[in-house]
């Protein structure tokens, strides 16, 4: 995490921007600092044009004075490195550093994310920059963290990438004799005979646009394409990351994720990063259970090391469809539930306004009208005093979670580039369908890969696993034959790592743990579908209705109409002290929180506690104590009986247990509690 001997509590602040501005701002900007209690603040994102005006000059004085500006005025720095956009010159100069698109159009100097990873001018000069960076100010004791690039994405198709990947498939592979194995490239006569006749899988190749949607006419050149992608554009972070570590080795280093971001393979990502950050933005309207999905995926990352919630919006977002503001309350309420759920910074975008280009209109705590006099200050400067009052009482606090839902990235392009059996395919919603279910339940959860250890979870699910990777059957067969209750669901291990079908008979290697083998998949219409019994009541079949055979398995379930009516919806198989659960087929809310509910009691596994439709509890623990946090999302108060006495921490109110507490709207309560029994 950012450096504990320098931090002491939940950092505030966020992206500062001051060479956007004249220097007669600067001073006002730290007076109105200090009344919001900022305290760290994200510097030289976008400076590299700044920096360095052409290949042999650099130019740091500027941001000299910004760093003892921000020092006198008692600042933190988490210090980004300026590559995620590169100057014209280079452009100009060096066109290799642009990208080229899906449809093979070479791109032009402009936007950002518009370097080619594969580019050796482009991966040359960032590393140039980012050791100079570091090498100036490896003296300043103020900087917490380094920050490299910004949001990295995008894919790149151009010649460079083309070599670049024909060299990296060499290395994976070996010999075109495996690759082509690997790819089935005796379909439609694809079969190569030399390293130089792959091209890269884009619109002039292999891909295709279908209902909407990117298509592939083959699957394991485009997937292993997006693995290339991935592994490229991370190659550049640890460039980077080797430049600072160079000469600041004790300072971590970050780059700040996106959630469930397609193009990158996060967890592949965390490994090479010192702590995990990441930037929220809700929709107006976000189902809050989505947001806290992907902060336990952050959390995740790293076997449950707090994160970095390193950028947010004050009040609106610009870029989204319709920009509506942050209702009062509401900036509080997600900050909250970012610390809820493992995040020891509450950072946003952006502390000044801009007055040019495409985020002018994006919130910041200090607004066009230019001081302290509006809403969405009031709330920022409120809302830091509370962290100050906190100051570290939860850092480092951990989430002890029973539960955990597998996520894969190999897993998600794969099963969407499938060519069917629907189009209604989603993964992302699938594994929200389960997550769902705790989050309402208010049991804990953690969103883990596939190489994570499952030994301590009580139940580990794994939704839609089309490709169950070589190793992972048998960590899933020790967890259920050791006692754990597993769960997937229908188009499961149909494939392994090169998206090839493991013959046999689906699910595939996970075959003889689920005692099924499913022989037909029915792909209903989108409006139309089948139905089941579980629990006394009726749900739902849709998507995807597997037909399946049991193997030593029992049917919880069967389906209700069609020629299929009786055959096995739900199963479960007993395998030595544990059961695998199967789910054939896609249903609603109600099924998913009454199934897996049943299985939690019977493991053991308890909601944190009773809470009211819209509220939201979670627990972090740490050397001093238990937190609960109670958010309140709905737009009425709402009462909570409380589980254990303690304190309350923003308040100072003292309960018992058995007492209630009322959220208003938007609001949030912490209760300190030295608990005995952790989760």
């Amino acid at each position: 995490m950012i450096q504990s001997d320098k931090v002491k509590k939940i950092l505030f602040g966020g992206d500062y921007n001051p060479e956007q501005w004249d220097e007669s701002v600067w001073k006002e900007d730290m007076r109105l600092f200090k009344l919001a209690h900022v305290d760290v603040v994200t510097l030289n994102v976008f400076s590299w044009a700044a920096l360095q005006p052409d290949e042999n000059t650099y130019d740091f004085a500027r941001l000299d004075k910004i760093m003892d500006l921000v020092a006198e005025n008692g600042l933190k720095v988490c210090m980004a490195t300026s590559t995620a956009a590169h100057p014209a010159w280079m452009a100009r100069k060096y066109p290799d550093v642009l990208r080229t698109e899906h449809t093979g159009m070479r791109r032009k100097f402009g936007s950002r994310h518009n370097s080619c990873p594969n580019s050796p001018t482009y991966r040359k000069y960032a590393a140039a920059l980012a050791g100079k960076l570091a090498e100036r100010y490896r003296d300043r004791d103020n900087i917490v963290a380094w920050h490299i690039s910004n949001e990295y994405g995008g894919e790149c198709y151009c010649e460079n990438c083309e070599k670049a990947f024909r060299v990296w498939l060499k290395e994976k592979y070996g010999t075109l004799e495996e690759l082509n194995r690997a790819w089935d490239t005796a379909f439609w006569g694809h079969t190569f005979y030399d390293w130089e006749e792959i091209v890269a899988p884009n619109l002039q190749s292999e891909e295709f646009y279908w209902e909407g949607m990117v298509r592939t006419n083959f699957q394991g050149i485009s997937l292993d394409y997006r693995r290339f992608n991935s592994d490229s554009i991370l190659a550049c972070y640890c460039l980077e990351q080797e430049a600072v570590k160079k000469y600041t080795p004790d300072i971590p280093v970050t780059t700040n994720l996106m959630g469930f971001y397609k193009p990158l393979d996060y967890h592949k990502w965390a490994r090479s990063m010192d702590f995990v950050s990441w930037d929220n933005y809700p929709k107006y309207g976000a189902a809050p259970e989505a947001v806290a999905m992907a902060h336990d995926l952050m959390r995740g990352m790293k076997q449950g090391m707090p994160f970095a919630l390193m950028e947010q919006t004050p009040s609106v977002t610009n870029w989204h469809e319709y920009c509506a503001l942050k209702r009062p309350g509401e900036m509080r309420m997600w900050s909250y539930q970012a610390m809820a759920h493992g995040a020891d910074t509450v950072m946003f975008f952006q502390m000044r306004r801009s007055i040019g280009a495409c985020e002018k209109y994006h919130g910041a705590l200090i607004d066009h009208a230019g001081h302290e006099n509006t809403r969405v200050f009031r709330e920022m400067a409120a809302l830091g005093a509370e962290l100050e009052k906190l100051g570290g009482a939860v850092l480092g606090g951990r989430t002890g979670a029973k539960a955990a839902i597998v996520m894969d990235w190999d897993n998600w392009w794969a099963a969407e580039y499938s060519a069917g059996p629907s189009k209604l395919i989603d993964y992302m919603e699938e594994l929200m369908v389960y997550y769902r279910a705790f989050y309402r339940s208010n049991i804990p959860v953690d969103v883990i890969s596939v190489e994570d250890d499952l030994s301590g979870y009580g139940l580990v699910a794994a939704p839609m696993l089309y490709m169950c990777k070589d190793g992972f059957d048998g960590k899933v067969r020790r967890f259920v034959e050791e006692g754990g209750s597993f769960v997937t669901s229908y188009f499961s291990g149909y494939v392994e790592d090169h998206d090839l079908v493991v013959t046999g008979g689906y699910p595939g290697r996970l075959r003889d743990i689920l005692g099924i083998w499913v022989e037909e998949s029915d792909a209903p219409p989108e409006g139309k579908g089948n139905c089941f019994v579980y629990g006394g009541k009726e749900h739902p079949a849709r998507v995807i209705c597997d037909l399946l055979h049991l193997e030593g398995a029992e049917a919880l379930s069967a389906y209700g109409e069609d020629f299929y009516a009786g055959m096995p919806a739900v199963t479960v198989n007993k395998c030595k002290k544990g059961k695998a659960y199967y789910v054939a087929t896609r249903s609603d809310d109600a099924f998913y929180t009454e199934f897996l509910g049943d299985i939690c009691r019977e493991a053991g596994i308890r909601p944190l506690l009773d809470a009211p439709e819209g509220v939201e509890a979670a627990l972090r623990e740490n050397a001093d104590g238990a937190f609960l946090f109670l958010i309140n999302h709905g737009e009425e108060p709402k009462e909570v009986v409380l589980p254990w006495a303690g304190a309350e921490l923003l308040t100072d109110v003292r309960y018992q247990a058995g007492e209630k507490v009322v959220l208003q709207k938007k609001d949030v309560a912490i209760l300190c509690t030295q608990r005995e029994k952790k989760l």
